[in-house]
């Protein structure tokens, strides 16, 4: 548990900078971890969570790999009633499930704060983890027992409204191609299109990466390189060896269109996978990443066209 209450100091860090009272649950931006905010609490514009008017509270909502909250609860009930530790994790009931948290005293600059740190079941493929940290010069509003019972209401969902994710993203899907499995991957960048999904395995079928990547040359000689290099980052892939890359034409924008055979996922699936990259007026393109299994690919690679066409700049 001490590993996740780091996580509180380090989100807490990079989330930069009339008050209303939500009644119900609110899942900020597209996520699957929910929470019923202290009054005065409004949703944060600069990371998944809500904030005070001065920003002395901020509470970040955020998903965990699905065993983290496993380990966490067999650490939990490992500990002797007894044990002398310096952050003592406690179990608490929430809409969720049983969830175990810490509260510690820190500082942030110059300010000394009292942070807390709760992790709740999810399911088999995320757990739910929520982050609070109170200035000093709040604590006579926000109270160790009102932060506690904002805790106690944190709830999951299974699924993110669709309409939802694509709400979120730089850009509008208008096509999903009967893909089964829409899932953010990272809220407002980049999103999941699958046939598989986080229970039975992902790579073993058809999927695609939607997002945006930066960085990108202003020159069109430069782009025939840049491309490949791109290609090589995409995660996952062993043994890949690059079949053709060339430019092409993309919605009357240039584009870029490289494939790859590799090798992928824990059953050694040989792939093939497409890139495109769409290149407009800045220094951002829009890259589509589509990679299915070599026998299906005849199937697969028509729908990437169609999610690939479908996608229009916001």
């Amino acid at each position: 548990m001490r590993q996740i209450a780091r996580l509180l100091a380090i989100a807490l860090a990079v989330a930069a900078a009339g008050p209303a009272f939500a009644a119900d649950t609110i899942y900020p931006r597209g996520i699957r971890v929910g929470v019923t905010p202290m009054p005065g609490l409004t949703e944060s514009q600069s990371f998944l969570g809500f904030e005070s008017p001065g920003h002395g509270v901020k509470v970040l909502l955020a998903e965990l790999p699905g065993p983290a909250y496993g380990e966490v609860e067999t650490a939990f009930k490992a500990l002797p009633d007894d044990a002398t530790v310096k952050v003592k994790p406690q179990s608490l009931e929430t809409a969720a499930g049983t969830a175990y948290y810490t509260a510690e005293d820190g500082v942030a600059g110059t300010d000394k704060v009292r942070r807390y740190s709760l992790i709740v079941p999810g399911s088999k493929a995320f757990s739910g983890y929520v982050a609070v940290q109170v200035a000093e010069s709040e604590a006579g509003t926000y109270s160790e027992d009102a932060v506690k019972k904002m805790l106690s209401s944190v709830t999951v969902r299974q699924n993110v409204p669709v309409a939802e994710q694509i709400a979120q993203m730089p850009f509008n899907v208008s096509e999903l191609a009967d893909f089964k499995t829409v899932r953010t991957l990272a809220p407002g960048a980049a999103m999941l299109l699958a046939d598989g999904n986080e229970d039975t395995g992902i790579e073993a079928a058809p999927f695609m990466v939607l997002g945006l990547i930066g960085s990108v040359p202003e020159q069109a000689d430069d782009r025939a390189r840049f491309a490949q290099q791109a290609a090589a980052t995409i995660p996952g892939l062993r043994e890949a060896k690059i079949t053709s890359s060339e430019p092409i034409r993309i919605d009357s924008q240039p584009g870029f269109e490289t494939r790859i055979e590799a090798i992928s996922g824990k059953d050694n699936t040989p792939v093939t996978v497409v890139q495109w990259l769409r290149f407009g007026s800045s220094n951002v393109a829009l890259r589509v990443i589509g990679s299915s299994p070599r026998d299906k690919w005849a199937e697969a690679f028509p729908r990437f066209r169609k999610v690939r066409d479908g996608l229009k700049p916001r």
